[in-house]
């Protein structure tokens, strides 16, 4: 079955980068769009950035500039890079992708920003 599993987060100070890693197994990861998403405390879920299989990507006009979304193809494993973190970045973050009519989404995990 699809499983997406998110690394990489913790608690980082204002300012410094990080990135995060979602490991992808149980599907054909290359032909696959993935997406980033987070939620923030009290807020809905928001998008951040996909990437199709061949490396398109696209960003939440909110996310442009501090966000860099890429992939390994053949580590089937997707990347979300933060520069320059802020305290209003601190939230779950989640990986996803579509198949079908069906989404899926991995555990998240959690970023929290100190100032």
């Amino acid at each position: 079955q699809v499983q997406l599993v998110e690394s990489g987060g913790g608690l980082v100070t204002a300012g410094e980068s990080l990135r995060l890693s979602c490991a992808a197994s149980g599907m054909q990861f290359s032909l696959k769009t993935l997406n980033w998403f987070r939620r923030a405390p009290g807020k809905q879920r928001e998008f951040i950035a996909g990437i199709t299989g061949g490396g398109s990507t696209t960003y939440a006009d909110s996310m442009k500039g501090r966000f860099t979304i890429s992939r390994d193809n053949a580590k089937n494993t997707l990347y979300l890079d933060l520069i320059s973190a802020r305290p209003e970045d601190t939230a779950v973050y989640y990986c996803n992708t579509r198949i079908v009519s069906t989404h899926y989404w991995g555990q998240g995990i959690q970023v929290t920003v100190s100032s």
